[in-house]
């Protein structure tokens, strides 16, 4: 049966974490200087958890972490962590001493309009949203199963029902470059890594979930031009660019799912599973833009394996 709730697409990350008591627990949220990674990232130090702002913008980190202090009154730190880049990652788990309890990837680019590669030639979103943080969890691993019960939260996202994994040409080296296209695979690419490592790290007691935090006007759209604010539904019938487009979320409200899942004693154990609104939402076979549910081609666990192969293949080369 899917894991339920009490909470829903209104709930906000501090109602979710509301009587938890994360005292002793250490938490690495990545990208949590500003958006929902910040949203996130505060209720978890409210609640008593020693937290680390992984982030590309250190001084931006700093100063998100002295308001947080201000606000929590926990332990957070800031760590330079880039995705893209396999040296920053590598020097980021170098510096990490002790066992981890939580560790949410929440750090991501979308819709590049250019296609844009790293210096090992590999499309940005792939490298940055799932290669990146795939490098940071397999680097982690010996950290979060020293924790005994430990939490990995995926932000992923519903463009992910746009597209699977091209496992031909996932970097586009042959066919045209798509920005939402490349966004969905990579997308794709972190549910199907985390299916993976949920079935691989069971038996360390490592549970790996992903979920969808809504739409929410967060710096994830800045890239986005007027022409795409407006498919996105970003913007007025007079064009002009919303705080919170209709259907959409505070990222308060974005960040609850993130927050139950890194936290809550109600999906204690829960692993291998895509949440939506703060509970699970089943695998469709008829995965449909802007629809709901786990696109069935991101929950195949022949795929997870492959992926998996793939790119442990090439974070090795």
């Amino acid at each position: 049966m899917p894991t339920t709730t009490p909470f829903g697409p209104t709930s906000t990350a501090a109602e979710v974490v509301s009587g938890v008591d994360l005292t002793g627990k250490r938490a690495i949220v990545t990208g949590g200087a500003s958006g929902i990674g910040y949203e996130t990232a505060l209720p978890l130090a409210t609640a008593g958890a020693e937290v680390t702002l992984a982030v590309r913008d250190t001084e931006a980190g700093e100063r998100a972490a002295e308001r947080m202090r201000a606000l929590a009154g926990g332990e957070v730190s800031v760590a330079l962590l880039d995705l893209a880049d396999r040296a920053s990652i590598a020097a980021f788990v170098a510096g990490w001493r002790g066992s981890l309890d939580i560790l949410v990837n929440n750090a991501g680019i979308m819709a590049l309009p250019e296609l844009s590669r790293t210096s090992e030639g590999w499309e940005a979103q792939f490298a940055t949203n799932h290669l990146g943080h795939a490098a940071l969890l397999l680097g982690l691993h010996d950290a979060l199963a020293a924790a005994g019960s430990a939490r990995v939260v995926v932000v992923s996202s519903s463009a992910h029902l746009m597209a699977p994994v091209d496992f031909d040409d996932i970097q586009f080296d042959e066919r045209p470059y798509d920005a939402w296209g490349a966004y969905a695979q990579s997308k794709t690419a972190t549910m199907l890594f985390a299916l993976a490592a949920s079935e691989k790290w069971a038996a360390d007691g490592i549970t790996v979930n992903t979920l969808h935090p809504g739409g929410i006007m967060t710096n994830l759209q800045r890239h986005l031009d007027e022409a795409a604010l407006d498919f996105v539904g970003a913007k007025d019938a007079d064009g002009k660019t919303l705080e919170v487009p209709p259907g959409w979320k505070t990222p308060q409200q974005g960040a609850a799912t993130s927050v139950l899942l890194a936290a809550s004693p109600l999906v204690e154990g829960v692993t291998g599973r895509y949440f939506e609104d703060a509970n699970e939402s089943p695998v469709t076979a008829e995965p449909t833009v802007g629809g709901t549910g786990a696109a069935y081609w991101a929950a195949d666990r022949a795929a997870a394996e492959r992926l998996w192969n793939v790119t442990v293949a090439m974070l090795a080369a």
